[in-house]
């Protein structure tokens, strides 16, 4: 069930759009007409936006007067990080494994440029 929402969670923020959208959430509620202000899309196109936010637990919905407002949910943010998290200790292996292994070719390179710096014993110079 967890795989599934991290599913629909990765889709919803396959959109630049729908990215922007949450970004200007965590600045507060705001109305369709608010968040479709700086787009150049409809205001259904943005309500379109928010049904794929809503379904992917990213964002709730509620009415004020005659306002609709939509509400930044996070939970289902924290959910990805956690399962990305398992990744970044993997990368961050990867990366120690390649920095000893660039730092072993240098060493290396640094003996092989002290091999053929070194003062050599001179020969006798007569032909």
């Amino acid at each position: 069930m967890a795989d599934d929402r991290i599913s629909l969670v990765f889709a919803a923020l396959a959109d630049p759009i729908r990215r922007a959208i949450l970004t200007r959430l965590t600045e507060g509620d705001a109305t369709v007409a608010e968040l479709a202000a700086p787009f150049d899309v409809s205001q259904p196109a943005i309500s379109r936006h928010l049904k794929v936010l809503e379904n992917a637990g990213l964002i709730s919905r509620t009415r004020r007067a005659t306002a609709r407002l939509s509400h930044l949910e996070a939970e289902p943010l924290r959910e990805v990080t956690t399962w990305l998290a398992r990744y970044q200790r993997f990368w961050d292996e990867s990366h120690e494994r390649l920095d000893e292994l660039l730092a072993a070719l240098q060493g290396d390179r640094k003996g092989e440029r002290d091999r053929d710096t070194a003062v050599r014993p001179r020969g006798d110079d007569h032909g």
